[in-house]
């Protein structure tokens, strides 16, 4: 990488890959959460029950924890230009099967599929990681992340003019069928615009797929106990559409569902046995080793940080007009404002942690985090409303920062394996906003809010002890079977 400058506004080079993959991940988001403002219409048009909706909200999130998973191994194994077009692809496909859904059954399965989009987001970190010096890497994945990710802002923003414009019961279906075209048609843009790294560098792909390499029994250990809560958060899902909860599921299928994630944990968990077995025989060589608990680290904090805002961003319209005497257009104006601190807060906080350092930054938008869900469990309706929407931008700063200091870690584990990595650490952060709707839903918000903080709070006590600041340097395989070295700072 010989162009070391960071020009924004140029379409050359690094600059130009930043621009096509933010807008890759936009449209991802675009088309991901296109049915969001269409609710009503859709509701409307099917006839669908409380329960039906809640269900479609769920379902929209589920696939997406394993689909970042096999994301991430994909585009290690085959590079992100083919892997992010087919991603694209699927998800126009999917998007016209939702739009021109004639039963509720077809809705449900094509809104399922749909939650494939989301880990689109994965093949961009490990993009953006190819063509950028470690210097400028948290403010390029801050960018990518934080622009692509006010899609879901725009589709709200957009949508209900666009099905306006069409006109007639079908106008949604419309408007979403445009989302669904113009991920295919900038499947080919990305395809023929976008190289996977800059000429003449390597593309370094893990020695063995199916599950991530550890190296060392510890780390091999500590794996496989933090799959186990991504396979509990399918658990969670299905017992919330199930018989105990919103009824869409029959004991039957629900038991069905139960035993297929558990062969699904048994086959993983077999499969991280077969490729990193090895290291219970012998050890693996020095200048190959990587922490593993930086992984499982960064895991916990995007929970705290991504896991959060998806539960946050769900039930603040609602709690603003159940809290102050406003009406629900303005309640749903303010609940958006949290999403929009995308924009700044995830830029934001990998410049900072570019400058500073990551560790430095984590802890700080972790006590941020804390700080910001602990105020507002304080908020009632005695509060000047200007002042609670000010602490809840304050609060969304931290969120959405600490979101951008994770991404600046990510590609600095190890370079072959940063696909797997972000797709691991994306999917803890849907296990996040599933776990935390689940508590949402037991609790007051105002304690909702005092349990977010805590968990921030127990994972900033850990990221303190345990976190390392990446080496200045790493080291990678060649195909030739030498070893390079790679300066990471």
């Amino acid at each position: 990488m010989t162009d070391q400058s960071f020009r924004f506004l140029s379409f050359q080079g690094k600059t130009k890959i930043l621009h096509l993959s933010w807008m890759a991940f936009f449209i991802s988001f675009l088309v991901w959460f296109n049915h969001a403002p269409l609710m009503v219409a859709i509701r409307e048009q099917f006839g669908l029950s409380t329960a039906e909706v809640n269900t479609l909200l769920l379902l929209n999130v589920a696939l997406t924890i394993p689909a970042r998973i096999l994301i991430g191994m994909l585009v290690d194994a085959f590079g992100p230009r083919k892997v992010y077009s087919l991603v694209l692809v699927l998800s126009g496909i999917f998007c016209l099967c939702f739009a021109f859904s004639t039963t509720y059954n077809q809705l449900a399965i094509s809104r399922f599929l749909l939650g494939f989009v989301g880990a689109g987001f994965v093949v961009g970190i490990r993009l953006i990681s190819e063509w950028f010096p470690a210097k400028e890497l948290g403010l390029a994945e801050g960018i990518y992340g934080g622009w692509g990710n006010f899609g879901a802002a725009f589709a709200g923003l957009s949508l209900p003019a666009l099905a306006l414009a069409f006109g007639g019961e079908d106008g949604w279906r419309y408007a979403v069928a445009t989302t669904g075209v113009l991920a295919m048609l900038y499947a080919i843009v990305f395809y023929i615009q976008v190289r996977d790294t800059p000429k003449g560098s390597t593309y370094f792909k893990p020695k063995r797929g199916g599950a991530m390499e550890v190296t060392s029994k510890a780390d091999f250990v500590l794996y496989a106990v933090m799959n186990l809560p991504l396979f509990f958060a399918l658990f969670l899902i299905i017992w919330q559409l199930g018989p105990a909860k919103l009824g869409m599921l029959g004991d039957t299928t629900s038991l069905l569902l139960y035993a297929v994630v558990a062969v699904m944990l048994g086959v993983q968990l077999f499969r991280i046995w077969q490729i990193n077995g090895h290291v219970f025989r012998a050890p693996v060589p020095k200048f190959d080793r990587y922490p593993f608990k930086q992984v499982a680290l960064l895991n916990l904090v995007y929970m705290a940080s991504f896991g959060s805002e998806l539960a946050v961003v769900s039930m603040l319209p609602l709690y603003f007009l159940d809290t102050f005497d406003i009406s629900p257009l303005l309640a749903g104006m303010l609940g958006g404002s949290f999403a929009l601190m995308n924009l700044f807060g995830r830029p934001g906080g990998g410049y900072v942690a570019d400058r500073i350092g990551r560790k430095l930054t984590t802890l700080i938008m972790l006590a941020g985090i804390a700080i910001g869900y602990l105020l507002m469990g304080q908020i009632d309706s005695t509060w000047p409303l200007p002042l609670a929407v000010a602490l809840v931008m304050f609060c969304s700063i931290f969120v959405q920062g600490g979101c951008g200091a994770v991404y600046a870690s990510v590609p600095l584990v190890k370079r072959r394996l940063t696909g797997q990595v972000a797709g691991m650490t994306g999917a803890y952060g849907n296990v996040g906003g599933v776990v935390f709707l689940v508590v949402l839903a037991m609790v007051t918000p105002a304690m909702f809010f005092v349990v977010l903080s805590g968990v921030a709070i127990l994972i900033l006590i850990l990221v303190s002890i345990f976190m390392d600041e990446p080496e200045p340097q790493t080291s990678e395989v060649m195909p030739d079977g030498s070893v390079r070295m790679i300066e990471v700072s």
